[in-house]
């Protein structure tokens, strides 16, 4: 990341159209602010160069098929929990892991095809990987918020 790298007024307002609208070209943004397809291609460019943005596509896991979504829990012994938490973020139904403070070690979100895959993804797939000492899932019942353009955009160097 560059050291001395500042947001702008105008950075700020193609990272709020690209919130907006994720898919809209550098014209489109550019038509909207007043500025050139040029100028918006080369302000995400150095943006991304620098750290401070990342363009990506979420997907909804329903229109995938996945209809159950669930935080599980994990507790560690004798093994360091970074590496239980790397072989664990393996496995395709595991989106996201964090190491966590706290009662846990880890905190998976994983999805799951229903109800029927959760004894196979924990009694089979996630029993493997040694250095468990408990696993703890939570369902989701229902998704209150599902956002990922909450991320704040700083101009100074962080």
């Amino acid at each position: 990341m560059r050291d001395n790298f500042n947001v702008d007024d105008v950075d700020m307002a193609i990272v709020a159209q690209l919130r907006k609208n994720g898919r809209a070209t550098n014209q489109q943004i550019a038509d909207l602010l007043g500025l050139t397809a040029a100028t918006v291609s080369a302000r995400i460019r150095r943006m991304e160069e620098a750290d401070r943005l990342r363009v990506v596509a979420v997907s909804d896991f329903a229109a995938h098929g996945y209809n159950v979504l669930m935080q599980v829990a994990v507790a560690v012994d004798g093994r360091p929990a970074s590496e239980v938490a790397a072989e664990l973020a393996e496995f395709p139904e595991c989106f996201a892991a964090h190491l966590v403070t706290g009662r846990y070690d880890i905190d998976l979100l994983v999805v799951l095809h229903d109800f029927n895959d959760l004894p196979k993804l924990l009694l089979d797939k996630f029993s493997q990987v040694k250095g468990i000492r408990s696993l703890t899932p939570t369902i989701a019942v229902d998704v209150i918020k599902y956002k990922f353009d909450v991320a704040p955009i700083s101009s100074g160097a962080n």
